[in-house]
C-alpha cells in the first residue's frame, strides 16, 4: 500500500524560509583616520641657550649696580630705581599741565614725531632709492650729495629746522627726517644695482614698460633691501629724537629726561633709559620678523 504524503502550502513556505539564508550585514566601511605626526621634542639646551645668557647678562648688570650703591651715594639702587619704576607706572597717563605728564604720554609724543619724520623720509628715500640705482646718469648727479651730507650729524640739523620753521616740533621731525632718509636711499639703490641682469633682459624682449619693470621686477626683488634701511631708519630716528627733544623741549621723552635731571631725579633718568631701550628692542624686533617674510633664500 502506498501512502502519499501530502504537505501543506505553509510548511513548504515555511520548509522554504529555513533553507533561505538571510544574507550577513554589511560590515561597516573602515574610517581611514590620519595619524597625528608626531610632535617634536622640545630641544631644552637650545631653549637653555637662548634665554639663559640674556637673563645672566641682566643679572649681572644688576648686581654690579647693587655693588656700586651699596655705600650709598647719589646714585640710586635697584631697588629704589623699581620701586620708583611702580609708583611711576602706575598712573603712567595723568595730566597736571602742559609741562607735567606722565611718561606714557611723553612716550607717545616722541613715538608720533619719529613717525612722522620717518614717513616723510620713506615717501622720499625709498623712490629717490629706486631712481638713483636704475639710472646711471642720476646715481652719478645725487652720489656726490650723499657722500657729502651723510656723516653730518643730526642735531647739526636742528638749527636749520628751527631758523626754517620757526617751532621746536617741526624742527625736531625735520632732524628725524634727515637722519632717516639715508639708510633707505642707499639701502634701497644698492638693492637696484643688485638685481640680476637676466631679470632685466627679459624686461628688454618683452618690451615692459618702465613702471612694470619697476613693480614686477624691481620691487619684489629689491624689498628685502627696502626693508634692510627702513629697519636702521627707525633705530636711527628713535636715537635721535632723544637728543633733539632735550633742545627743543615740549612733551617727549626726551625733554622728559631732561627735566627730571634739572629735579635731579636720577631714578627717573634710569628708567628712561631702560624704557628708550626697551622701545627701540620692539621697534627692532617687529621690523626684523617683518623682514623675514619678504626674504627669499634658497635651499
Amino acid at each position: 500500500m502506498v501512502s502519499a504524503v501530502f504537505h501543506s502550502p505553509s510548511d513548504s513556505v515555511a520548509g522554504a524560509s529555513v533553507a533561505v539564508s538571510r544574507p550577513a550585514p554589511a560590515a561597516p566601511a573602515a574610517e581611514v583616520i590620519k595619524a597625528k605626526p608626531p610632535r617634536a621634542p622640545i630641544d631644552w639646551r637650545a631653549v637653555a641657550l637662548r634665554v639663559l645668557p640674556p637673563l645672566l647678562s641682566i643679572a649681572l648688570l644688576i648686581g654690579l649696580w647693587a655693588l656700586a650703591t651699596m655705600k650709598g651715594g647719589s646714585f640710586p639702587t635697584p631697588a629704589a630705581t623699581f620701586d620708583a619704576a611702580v609708583k611711576l607706572f602706575s598712573d603712567p597717563f595723568y595730566r597736571n599741565g602742559p609741562n607735567d605728564q606722565g611718561i606714557g604720554w611723553n612716550i607717545l609724543n616722541s613715538l608720533g614725531r619719529v613717525g612722522m619724520g620717518f614717513g616723510l623720509a620713506a615717501l622720499v628715500g625709498i623712490p629717490l632709492g629706486f631712481i638713483i640705482g636704475r639710472f646711471e646718469f642720476a646715481n652719478r648727479m645725487v652720489s656726490p650729495l650723499i657722500a657729502l651730507l651723510k656723516p653730518v650729524s643730526p642735531l647739526a640739523w636742528l638749527p636749520i629746522g628751527l631758523l626754517a620753521f620757526k617751532s621746536a616740533n617741526p624742527a625736531a621731525i625735520w632732524t628725524i627726517f634727515i637722519c632717516s632718509i639715508w639708510p633707505m636711499v642707499v639701502n634701497t639703490a644698492v638693492g637696484v644695482q643688485r638685481v640680476p641682469t637676466d631679470y632685466l633682459n627679459v624686461a628688454r624682449v618683452l618690451k615692459l614698460s618702465e613702471w612694470k619693470v619697476i613693480t614686477r621686477i624691481l620691487l619684489p626683488a629689491v624689498l628685502p633691501y627696502v626693508l634692510t634701511g627702513v629697519r636702521l631708519s627707525v633705530g636711527t630716528a628713535w636715537l635721535v629724537i632723544v637728543a633733539a627733544e632735550m633742545l627743543t623741549g615740549g612733551v617727549g621723552i626726551g625733554f622728559w629726561v631732561w627735566d627730571e635731571w634739572n629735579n635731579l631725579n636720577v631714578a627717573h633718568i634710569l628708567i628712561a633709559i631702560f624704557v628708550i631701550g626697551t622701545v627701540g628692542l620692539l621697534l627692532e624686533w617687529a621690523l626684523i620678523s617683518l623682514a623675514k617674510h619678504f626674504t627669499f633664500e634658497g635651499d
